[in-house]
């Protein structure tokens, strides 16, 4: 399930900026219960970051690749 999409906004822990941050490197992943969610890095300071999506939003992020 480890499709390339673009152009995610997420919450950064380290930055702490809102409404969020892009991205890079994003990919849709699936975590523990089956719920699918962006993993990627702060596109300013480097850091790991995960962004929970609805199933809906899964499709629309492997549609756009």
């Amino acid at each position: 399930m480890d499709e390339k999409v673009e152009k995610v906004i997420g919450y950064c822990v380290k930055c702490r900026v809102k409404p969020g941050r892009e991205m890079k490197d994003v990919k849709v992943v699936e975590i523990k219960p089956g719920r699918p969610a962006a993993k990627g890095v702060c596109s300013v300071c480097g850091t790991g970051m995960y962004k929970i999506l609805s199933k809906d939003g899964a499709a629309k992020l492997k549609k756009a690749a």
